[in-house]
């Protein structure tokens, strides 16, 4: 291997990294949207706001707690140690999380008709975060994790397996007074559609950015 090979992978290696961050920091913001909206929240959300209701610390904290259960129970039924990004994943999104509730400016308002703006735009955010980390391939995060582990162990189909783990989620953090509402709902609906709508536009922005390595290694060897 060259050291332009060298050079120009770990190029490639911190552009993914960095795209790989900024999709957690998208995703967290538009979950914080969401929260903020007060109109219910996601599954697994839903879990974490039961938590801190229940036993204090923060959202956050839970967030990366639960991560760390899910991510253990993935490992021991697929008998692989995760990948480094699903322990990025479990650490930054529940600091990110608490990040964004201490910003005094995300609050929620006041009418109706702007809590459904925020937390439908908070949908849209999340999904385009998904898609951003998900196109950086630097590793799934704990709850995918667990999935694909279930998968190989089960045989079953991603979509019931994923369902199921929802509907368990969703029902634990009910019974924790997690906020269930008609945005719960809306969210379990939508996501599906807004997250098969921004994964490709993700894809194809991150393998353009990529792109831009490799003129910068032919650039390298020609000198």
């Amino acid at each position: 291997m060259t050291e332009n090979d060298t050079s120009y992978k770990f190029s490639d290696l911190m552009v993914r990294w960095g795209i790989y961050f900024t999709g957690l920091l998208v995703m967290c913001f538009g979950i914080v949207l969401m929260i903020k909206a007060n109109l219910g929240s996601a599954p697994w959300d839903v879990l974490h706001i039961g938590l801190y209701r229940q036993f204090g610390l923060t959202i956050g904290t839970w967030s990366i707690i639960v991560g760390l259960a899910v991510l253990t129970a993935a490992a021991l039924i697929s008998r692989r140690f995760p990948q480094i990004g699903a322990f990025a994943n479990m650490v930054f999104v529940g600091l990110f999380i608490d990040l964004y509730m201490l910003i005094p400016w995300i609050r929620t308002p006041d009418m109706l008709w702007l809590k459904f703006i925020m937390f439908l735009s908070g949908i849209v955010i999340n999904g385009y975060g998904m898609g951003l980390y998900i196109s950086a391939k630097m590793g799934a995060g704990p709850r995918d994790s667990l999935m694909l582990a279930l998968m190989e162990l089960t045989g079953w189909k991603v979509q019931y397996i994923r369902i199921g783990m929802e509907v368990l989620v969703l029902f634990i953090g009910w019974l924790l007074d997690g906020p269930v509402a008609i945005g719960t709902f809306i969210f379990s609906v939508a996501i599906g559609s807004v997250a098969g709508m921004a994964l490709p536009q993700c894809q194809s922005l991150v393998n353009r950015i990529l792109m831009r390595q490799v003129p910068m290694k032919m650039n390298g060897l020609n000198r």
